[in-house]
């Protein structure tokens, strides 16, 4: 059968279509501002799952604020945790 004029192709399958989003947010993340590589994206039936380590809060917030309004509809995990960057508190015992 042959499409004509005002009809339409079916849309693509709605798990196909999550997959295609989170990868370009994959992209986005890595390749944006942040340029974050510390971060997966996961789909998990229809939600996201969101894991790594970053440097900052901030960072860690705002990455989780993209991926929330990007895939708006879908649940989003986020278990992105924050690199410890301070000093030892005690010398390590090393015998």
């Amino acid at each position: 059968m042959t499409h004509h004029g005002g009809e339409h192709a079916p849309a693509a399958p709605p798990a196909q279509n999550l997959e295609y989003r989170v990868a370009h947010l994959r992209d986005r993340i890595a390749g944006g501002p942040l340029g974050e590589l510390g971060v997966r994206l996961e789909v998990r039936g229809e939600a996201v799952l969101l894991t790594g380590t970053v440097p900052s809060a901030h960072c860690r917030d705002e990455i989780c604020r993209i991926v929330n309004e990007e895939l708006a509809g879908h649940p989003v995990h986020c278990d992105v945790v924050v690199s410890d960057t301070s000093s030892p508190d005690h010398a390590e015992d090393l015998a």
